[in-house]
């Protein structure tokens, strides 16, 4: 990754040809959409909960327009007024009760019109312990073609640096709710650039300039009427725009609770309005105008209630075929590379996904997973064990078995727990990203297990190292390594458990007490605490790791014919009668070992299968 930014500094030279490479539009996208109805349906309880019925409510109820090569569309209205889901529908992000016509030049949505396609979310996801060309730079080589080599990729993340205004701030870490990093405007034109990257035909934005102030959303909107000028069509949702925002608009969609109450030139929506007995009393902003009719208010001495029933009629008899019969005018701009059987469905080999995604997990997590909280947690309980254990012999058999037991409870719980939350906090990344196409769910997997192993591999080496010679256990190298093995084997069992946990349930505090339950279940079932387990409730020990990970523990220690003292007076047993031992069983190793395989295996499978259904529209 080093040298990748000192590639983007050996860039800079060549700025000016840079610069022209998003100046036009790759092709030209003429979007239109006719009566797109969105329904949702819940279910209601009746009293006490004991009678349900499934209702329908109509979320956007008959929409239609176009919006066509170097135009600006603004949705207007107020929160609930569904801006947000049209806006979803047309990005093809959205499933379930849909119905209308959604185009682009003539088409349905399709491979070759996600990879045309840039997305902003009204919230900027983005890792926030990366630097802005750190960001920029990734996305780079993960949604650009193997047509551009490596050198372009970094070329066009510098470009799209100097277009947005982002050079004093790319070597800036993003930063968080509790990490300072870039300034809201800085954070919403990364979100931008990430989306400018594939330099896009169409670009759906949701609120840009939601919570900035007037002159830092003035530059974006300004930017983006220049990325329109380039041949590209631009839509986005806008709560609230300044008078100076609104005049750079070329088109206005006012929605009211899902009802359209216009589309159409900006420039004409005043007279619209004027024309059916609306008009300011006093001069005004005209999109704070609009929003107090999308709101109901009028100056007009109407019914209260009234007024939006008025402006839907309005919109039915003087808009609406005239609307569909601009919508079915044939305006498509020329389709050159657009071929959807051109377009591969990735724009990289999964090799390629895999590096790049592992070599960014490792610098966005190491932050968090060598933090010098967690390593000091691990030191101090390792040497609290240790001193506690000190030297114990093999006459203490039972206190040495209680060692194995805490090595298998302790180091089950606390990677379960570090596992657990991974899924849940990347899902709004994973979300974004997945929906883009950016790369495949096997590659993002696998980069995100195989960036963790440091982490959960060498804090238990830590851990046993210490406290294994304090605590005075088989001294040779063989029995060293073997017990080794068997704690970091049951350390990635008990990470894959935390990941499938997570993934199925993708609430980080749900997934805690969830977590919480399985595992406490598994230790009582792990052949310690209870030896005499009725038989209605013994088949636990069967899918608790915990108990395989203890048998093996022992085994790694004791073997059948080995004794210890006992009974006084220089006596001496075999440790595979002592009681507790014996009920654990020093036999069947092996299949112990496979177990932890098969639920090693198994628990990722289900985690992987369970992140299938992220980023994908219910159909």
């Amino acid at each position: 990754m080093e040298e990748e930014m000192a590639d983007i500094e050996a860039q800079n030279e060549k700025q000016p040809e840079v610069a022209a490479i998003f100046k036009k539009a790759n092709s030209a996208i003429a979007l239109k959409f006719e009566d797109v109805v969105y329904k949702i349906k819940f279910t209601k309880s009746g009293f006490c909960g004991k009678i349900t019925k499934t209702e329908e409510k109509i979320i956007l109820k008959g929409v239609t327009g176009k919006v066509l090569p170097g135009e600006m569309l603004a949705m207007l209205g107020p929160s609930g007024s569904s801006k947000t889901t049209l806006l979803t529908a047309l990005g093809g992000k959205l499933g379930g009760l849909l119905d209308g016509n959604i185009t682009y030049n003539g088409k349905s949505f399709s491979n070759s019109m996600k990879r045309n396609m840039g997305f902003v979310t009204q919230d900027d996801v983005l890792y926030p312990h990366l630097t802005v060309a750190e960001t920029l730079v990734f996305t780079a080589l993960l949604r650009l073609e193997n047509t551009f080599t490596k050198e372009e990729k970094i070329m066009h993340a510098e470009s799209v640096i100097t277009q947005l205004g982002l050079t004093k701030c790319k070597n800036s870490i993003i930063g968080g709710q509790f990490l300072r990093g870039l300034s809201g405007g800085e954070r919403k034109r990364v979100s931008i650039g990430q989306e400018m990257l594939i330099n896009p035909s169409l670009l759906l934005l949701d609120e840009p300039t939601s919570g900035l102030d007037s002159t830092t959303a003035q530059r974006i909107v300004s930017t983006l009427r220049e990325l329109a000028k380039g041949g590209r069509t631009i839509v986005m949702t806008i709560h609230q725009p300044s008078s100076r925002l609104f005049y750079l608009f070329d088109k206005v969609l006012l929605l009211s609770e899902g009802n359209p109450l216009y589309f159409g030139e900006r420039s004409q929506v005043m007279d619209y309005f004027s024309s059916i007995g609306y008009a300011p009393a006093v001069p005004m902003n005209p999109a704070d105008f609009l929003l107090d009719l999308a709101n109901g208010v009028s100056s007009n001495s109407e019914v209260p209630g009234t007024v939006k029933q008025n402006l839907v009629s309005a919109y039915k008899s003087n808009l609406a075929n005239k609307l569909k019969s601009e919508v079915h005018e044939i305006d498509n701009p020329s389709q050159d590379g657009l071929n959807d059987k051109q377009v591969s469905r990735w724009a990289i080999t999964w090799w390629q996904e895999f590096s790049v995604l592992l070599i960014r997990g490792v610098k966005e997590r190491k932050y968090d997973s060598f933090s010098g909280h967690k390593i000091g947690q691990v030191l101090v309980v390792a040497i609290l064990s240790g001193l506690m254990w000190w030297q114990s012999d093999v006459s203490h058999i039972q206190d040495q078995m209680g060692l194995l037991f805490f090595y298998s409870g302790f180091w089950g719980i606390f990677p379960l727990f570090q596992a657990i939350f991974t899924f849940p906090q990347e899902r709004r990344m994973l979300e974004k990203e997945r929906s883009s196409g950016m790369y495949r769910l096997s590659s993002y997997f696998m980069s995100r297990i195989v960036s963790d192993l440091p982490m959960e591999l060498v804090l238990p080496t830590i851990f046993l190292t210490i406290t294994y010679w304090m605590a005075g256990l088989k001294g040779s190298p063989g029995n060293f390594f073997l017990t080794l093995f068997v704690l970091l084997y049951s350390v990635l069992v008990a990470g894959g458990l935390g990941l499938a946990i997570g993934a199925l349930v993708l609430n980080q505090r749900s997934a805690t007490i969830t977590g919480s339950v399985i595992m406490l279940s598994f230790l009582l079932a792990g052949g310690y605490y209870v030896t005499h387990v009725p038989a209605f409730i013994s088949w636990v020990k069967y899918i608790s790791f915990s108990q395989y990970t203890y048998k093996l523990l022992l085994g790694s220690q004791y073997k059948p014919g080995d004794t210890y003292t006992c009974g006084g007076a220089g006596g001496v047993c075999l440790v595979g009668d002592y009681p507790a031992i014996k009920k654990v069983g020093l036999d069947d190793q092996v299949l112990g070992a496979v177990a932890l395989g098969i639920m090693l295996v198994g628990y990722r499978l289900i985690a992987y299968l369970a992140l299938m259904r992220i980023g994908v529209a219910k159909r």
